[in-house]
């Protein structure tokens, strides 16, 4: 499991580009800035189509004059898939990352079943906030367990990562 001051784990993920499928390391994605992730359990989903992913893209100027250079969201879902849900959302300041094959999502310790859903292997709903690859706040809903019957969402919302970061910013002044 990962925790506050924990490096973001090191893996390769895919990402379909007009010049067909290409690898990028978490590192690319991480390394220089300071960046707002969320995972989801899956694109197209109710609660992340409705709140988490509106909710940051409508956020990102707050964001961004809260000292947050990009905001990710984070799938077990291919790239193909991320890409066209961002195109439908009509997303233009979020940057979806593709974590196909679960390698990432595994390794940050929220790789869940959701066998229940129909789904398979998926990541539970988290967020944090990611500074130079070091992760500087962590937001994990609770109740983390395969099958879980619920879809906690709360902790991982936009809001609450935008309120830690205005108050990060209050403090320091």
């Amino acid at each position: 499991m990962i925790n506050k001051g924990d490096k973001i784990p090191e893996v390769n993920l895919v990402k379909a580009t007009a010049d067909g499928p290409q690898q990028v390391s978490s590192s690319e994605y991480f390394a220089g800035r300071k960046v707002a992730l969320f995972s989801v359990p899956g694109a197209f989903t109710p609660t992340c189509s409705t709140y988490q992913l509106p909710g940051f893209e409508n956020g990102f100027a707050d964001f961004q004059a809260a000292g947050v250079d990009e905001i990710y969201c984070l799938s077990v879902n291919d790239s193909f898939t991320m890409n066209k849900w961002a195109e439908s959302q009509g997303i233009s300041n979020v940057k979806v990352i593709p974590d196909g094959s679960g390698d990432f999502t595994r390794r940050m310790g929220m790789l869940v079943a959701k066998d229940n859903l129909g789904f398979g292997a998926r990541s539970w709903r988290y967020a944090a906030v990611v500074n130079d690859g070091v992760i500087e706040a962590w937001f994990e809903e609770p109740g983390l367990m395969d099958n879980c019957p619920d879809d906690p969402y709360g902790v991982s919302s936009p809001e609450t990562l935008l309120a830690y970061l205005q108050n990060e910013a209050v403090a320091a002044e």
